[in-house]
């Protein structure tokens, strides 16, 4: 599938990226900005996120029914997110509704009123939400993780920010946040689908174009040190355990990423991962097991996840850290990398038939690399990763003294030390 990728940068710092295809009627349209949780200062941790939900709260032309009704009308496929370096706001429609969808986010995004009201009230939709993540065994594990993982950096901190932080948003506070980070300096704007790239590029200018800002990522020149924790959770009304064990890896502007992920997929990544095999098909220990790599833009995770009965977690533990050691000291064999580039390909050229994937990587591109990677680079980076690069990685991180282990359920008779978790 062919792409017609252009780019444009306003004077004002806002980057315009469009991929053009013809033969869909659907345009993808995304407003991504580069502030997330990692760049709140401490005490309004929480605000990017809180500030993502209520820009949906009313504008000066619109009120908060007035954008529901509207996002309806265009297919009701608006989506927002929050995650700790970057925050978007993403339609799908028809390509002739593309101007109305446009309109719409760019009033949300430049003039939301954040009445006081509306803010007290999405405060509590917020810590209901919250409460959802305390009833998620996955997430609250996640939380509890991240924060020993990274003692003291934003990364360690929840994006929704806690119940004290979140109420002390009024809308003074809130205004200034917004004013000094959801501005064009920090905003790219991405489209995929049937779309003209200088009508886009109109509307942008049109909307964003006075003002001019420094990017908040420039901002950041803080230090970023990961822990080796171990915490075990008691949570004795939990019918299953789940566990996670984390190393430092690579970030994501590391040219060694696509070796990254393919030790990540051989080791845990799908059907015929060792992990799959060995705790699920051969053991029988676990529903939900796997690896993955979390690459942010300063530092990477490498992760396995599994959620067992409460007395089969040493036992799941004892075999991942056996692969683990397995890897470091005999590497991965030529059909475990193949098997590992075959899922990688596919994933790349499947995510090419679908607008939404290609303006979300256009964005990616731009925030993380400043360039957009073509396909054919992707896949050739790909095929060039060879096993003894895959087992570098693992040498070099891959360590007994950085391993970092938590676990949640009823486990009071666990025992977990350095020596169990050693490689």
């Amino acid at each position: 599938m062919p792409h017609e990728i252009r780019q444009t940068k306003l004077d004002n710092g806002l980057v315009v990226l469009t991929d053009r295809m013809l033969q869909v009627r659907s345009v993808s349209l995304g407003f991504f900005y580069r502030v997330g949780a990692k760049h709140e200062p401490v005490e309004l941790n929480g605000i990017t996120h809180f500030i993502e939900h209520t820009v949906f709260k009313g504008t000066r032309r619109r009120s908060a029914l007035d954008i529901a009704v509207e996002q309806d009308r265009l297919g009701g496929n608006l989506d927002a997110f929050t995650t700790h370096e970057e925050t978007g706001f993403a339609v799908k429609v028809v390509d002739d509704q593309l101007e109305p969808a446009f309109d719409l986010l760019a009033d949300m995004l430049v003039e939301p009123l954040f009445e006081e009201n509306e803010l007290k009230s999405e405060q509590r939709v917020i810590i209901e939400e919250m409460k959802m993540t305390d009833d998620s065994p996955e997430e609250f594990l996640g939380e509890l993780f991240s924060k020993e993982f990274f003692p003291g950096d934003p990364l360690g901190r929840p994006i929704a920010g806690t119940p004290d932080t979140l109420t002390a948003f009024d809308s003074n506070v809130t205004q200034q946040y917004h004013t000094e980070n959801f501005h064009a300096g920090n905003l790219v704007i991405a489209a995929a689908g049937n779309v003209e790239h200088e009508r886009i590029v109109e509307l942008a200018d049109r909307a964003f174009g006075s003002g001019s800002r420094e990017q908040t990522e420039g901002r950041l020149k803080a230090e970023l040190k990961t822990g080796a924790p171990i915490i075990i959770h008691q949570k004795p009304d939990l019918e299953q355990a789940h566990l996670i064990i984390g190393l430092p890896f690579i970030d994501a502007r590391d040219q060694r990423r696509y070796a990254a992920d393919l030790l990540a997929n051989a080791i845990g990544g799908g059907m015929s991962s060792r992990l799959w095999q060995k705790i699920r098909e051969d053991r029988g220990l676990a529903y939900s097991v796997g690896a993955s790599n979390a690459m942010y833009r300063d530092v990477g995770v490498f992760s396995i996840f599994a959620g067992t009965s409460p007395e089969q977690v040493g036992e799941v533990v004892d075999i991942a850290m056996a692969e683990l050691r397995s890897v470091v000291n005999e590497g991965i064999t030529d059909t475990e990398l193949e098997l590992a580039k075959d899922q990688a390909r596919s994933s790349v050229l499947l995510s090419l038939e679908d607008s939404a994937s290609r303006a979300a990587a256009l964005a990616q591109a731009e925030m993380t690399f400043g360039r957009q990677i073509p396909v054919e680079e992707t896949l050739a980076n790909i095929d060039a990763v060879t096993t003894d690069d895959a087992v570098a990685l693992a040498r070099e991180f891959f360590k007994t003294e950085a391993v970092a282990f938590a676990a949640l359920g009823d486990l009071d008779g666990l025992k977990m030390d350095r020596d169990r978790l050693s490689l």
